[in-house]
């Protein structure tokens, strides 16, 4: 049994030790994302394809222009898109970071990161994506890659967190998805307007690496940095 189900079934697992551990996993996550010295984008999709696809590649490459402009890429840290925007951004020349997760079914870590983590809980986890993240960029995906995904609309939609920009990579494979939040949510009054403009959508590297950097640069010229982020840049 995993320590979530041992959380999440009560009386499995003490009260006081199951804080006691969330709280070290918390501190021990924080401790990574302060070696972090620049400014970072997480890159989100599927661990299931494999180098020489399309997702696989168009990742790669994006975490190459990252490198390049001397960003740093956060991954969940294991295979498929994750291993490519590592794979990239060390080719680019950047910081590769990977927050990796036990799972019943072993993910295990890719060769491409000189930072590397592992969580046992997805939200200590999913907290130290955010933290250092200047944008999102979200490539073709499944239910993690979903939930990442509407993790942070949510943090932005009830301004948890700054607005950040959120991309999504592939028109094709995420219309569909807009289409229902369009003529669904926003039509029934679930949304706002203003929330569909979270998202940008491309099929293009540059566009996609440029918009999150412009968005910083905007962002850093309208509001200036906390001592620790100046401190960190």
């Amino acid at each position: 049994m995993t320590d979530d189900r041992k959380i999440l079934d009560q009386g499995t697992s003490p009260i006081d030790a199951s804080v006691a551990k969330i709280a070290e996993e918390f501190r021990a996550g924080f401790e990574k994302v302060a070696l972090i010295d620049r400014p970072a984008v997480a890159l989100f999709g599927s661990a299931r394809v494999k180098a020489g696809s399309k997702p696989y590649e168009d990742a790669r490459a994006a975490g190459r222009r990252f490198g390049e402009a001397g960003w740093c890429v956060v991954t969940g840290g294991g295979p498929g898109v994750m291993e490519a925007a590592n794979r990239g951004c060390k080719e680019g020349g950047g910081l590769s970071v990977g927050f990796n997760i036990v799972l019943p079914h072993e993910q295990f870590e890719n060769p491409y990161l000189d930072i590397a983590h592992e969580f046992d809980h997805f939200y200590a986890r999913k907290v130290c994506f955010v933290r250092p993240s200047e944008g999102f960029v979200i490539f073709p995906g499944g239910f993690g890659t979903l939930d990442e995904l509407y993790e942070a609309l949510t943090l932005i939609q009830t301004g948890k967190i700054l607005h950040f920009p959120i991309v999504l990579f592939d028109t094709g494979y995420w219309e569909p998805m807009i289409d229902f939040i369009r003529d669904e949510l926003l039509a029934d009054g679930m949304i706002s307007a203003d929330d569909v403009e979270l998202l940008r959508l491309t099929d293009d590297v540059d566009e996609a690496v440029q918009h999150v950097l412009e968005c910083y640069d905007r962002r850093c010229a309208a509001v200036p940095a906390s001592p620790e982020k100046a401190d960190a840049q």
